[in-house]
């Protein structure tokens, strides 16, 4: 997928009709996400950008090699929320990385009201990347950890 800004499409698109609908998608599809690869194509996008290799965020994260690119390529869906958290911290992004990442494989954000998503953006926001430390604050504060079983 190339890049294109959103503000710019966005801006594109205040002056599309619907009849011209069919020609701004033609001529924009290169820009557009696959909706089908989207989570990978932004993973890979976001660890790129912070030079990180995909082996290092797979072991980071407590997962084979193999099991991470099921993942991440989207061959083999998770409904564990905590794998895609894990490899999101593991991959280092921030809270908003993070909850568009979940957002793009269909599971809900971060949400501040939850005490233990309260406790992960909390730890993410300090840049605390490692998953042995977020376990220790969520131990602490009486929740379930980080498990890094895979399923």
């Amino acid at each position: 997928m190339l890049k294109k800004p959103t503000d710019e499409l966005n801006k594109l698109l205040e002056d599309v009709a619907p009849e011209e609908l069919d020609a701004y998608l033609e001529k924009n599809r290169k820009y557009m996400a696959d909706a089908e690869r989207a989570f990978y194509y932004y993973m890979k996008d976001v660890i790129d950008e912070k030079r990180l290799k995909m082996n290092f965020v797979y072991s980071t994260a407590g997962l084979s090699q193999s099991y991470g690119e099921q993942i991440v390529h989207m061959t083999k869906h998770t409904k564990d929320r905590d794998v895609i958290l894990r490899l999101c911290i593991a991959g280092r992004f921030s809270v908003e990385e993070t909850n568009r990442a979940l957002k793009l494989y269909k599971m809900s954000e971060l949400y501040a009201k939850d005490p233990r998503d309260a406790c992960l953006i909390v730890a993410i926001n300090r840049r605390i990347y490692d998953l042995f430390k977020i376990d220790d604050i969520l131990t602490e504060h009486g929740f379930d950890v980080l498990s890094a079983q895979e399923k």
